[in-house]
This record gives C-alpha cells, sequence and structure tokens, in this order.
C-alpha cells in the first residue's frame, strides 16, 4: 500500500504521487494519458503542491515519469508563492 512507503523528502512523495496517477493513467485505453494525468493534478492537487512540481521540472524532472512530463503542458501553473 502507498500509505506503508517511506519518504525521505516531501518531494519524494509528491514525486511519488505524481508518477502513481501516471501509471493509473498509462493504462486507459486511447492516447488521453496526459491530459488525464494534468486534469487530475488540476482538480485534485493544491496550488502550493502544483508549485513544487513545476520546481522539480525546472530543475530537469528527475525522478518523474515522462507522461507527468508529457503532462505538464496541460497543468494549471499556480502564480507565484
Amino acid at each position: 500500500m502507498s500509505h506503508d512507503k517511506k519518504f525521505n523528502t516531501g518531494e519524494e512523495h509528491l514525486i511519488y504521487m505524481a508518477n502513481q496517477i501516471a501509471t493509473f493513467f498509462t493504462s486507459q485505453p486511447g492516447n488521453h494519458a496526459a491530459k488525464g494525468v494534468a486534469d487530475h493534478i488540476n482538480s485534485f492537487w493544491e496550488p502550493r503542491m502544483r508549485r513544487h512540481l513545476f520546481e522539480i521540472i525546472e530543475r530537469g524532472g528527475q525522478g518523474l515519469s515522462p507522461l507527468v512530463l508529457e503532462a505538464a503542458e496541460s497543468i494549471r501553473r499556480p502564480k507565484a508563492a
């Protein structure tokens, strides 16, 4: 279970969650996976989480699945804190 996984940082947890969403949408039929990932993150992640996701992406996106990186084009970027 995902709640049993231990993370050293909040960033590791955020990357894990984004990749879990991507894994789910990869199994969906058609070529709507990136849109599904973006829609889910836009609907359920608060601005602080999306801001942190973009910080990770701007540093190269290490650890993020290619599908999350593709979806980033459609994820709403929150205003700077």
